[in-house]
């Protein structure tokens, strides 16, 4: 195992092995274990635009955070240190819900994720890794899910799955 390899599972989140991250987002797409993080600060919810060297929907606008869980690492673990290492946000953070989707970004790139969302609060200072995320803003839920309406093709389609359940 290396860092860049995710973790393949089925439906159930059952283990199915490992494979290169690259590969596991190459069409036609393979199942594997992922986290999202929604961070509030009261009503407002902070998002962020993906970084230009994405393969997946660079340039778009998703949720707090989004990866992988390593092998035998727990997703809420995977979740508070990737919230860290994009971010640079320490917080303690709840599991709210899971969902499974399947998306194609192009020909070539798409997501097949068994995603765990996490919820956490903060307030403080935001120092995005500049590779991961181009832009972040605070916005409040309410403003958030009318622009995904009237904007959706500006979000990441996993975002906007987890907004219907938040």
């Amino acid at each position: 195992m290396n860092k860049e390899d995710v973790v393949l599972v089925d439906k159930n989140g059952r283990y199915k092995g490992l494979i290169d991250k690259n590969k596991a987002h190459i069409n036609p797409t393979r199942l594997h274990k992922a986290i999202s993080v929604l961070i509030f600060d009261k009503d407002k919810v902070l998002i962020q635009k993906r970084s230009k060297f994405k393969k997946t929907w660079p340039g778009f606008w998703a949720n707090s955070c989004c990866s992988h869980p390593r092998l035998k690492e727990s997703f809420k673990d995977a979740a508070e240190r990737r919230l860290y290492e994009e971010m640079g946000i320490r917080v303690k953070l709840k599991r709210i819900f899971k969902i499974i989707y399947e998306s194609k970004f192009n020909k070539t790139w798409g997501e097949n994720e068994y995603d765990w969302v996490f919820r956490g609060e903060y307030k403080g200072k935001v120092k995005p890794d500049p590779r991961e995320i181009s832009e972040y803003k605070w916005i409040s839920l309410k403003e958030l899910k009318k622009d995904t309406k009237n904007n959706p093709d500006i979000y990441t389609p996993w975002f906007k799955k987890i907004l219907e359940r938040v």
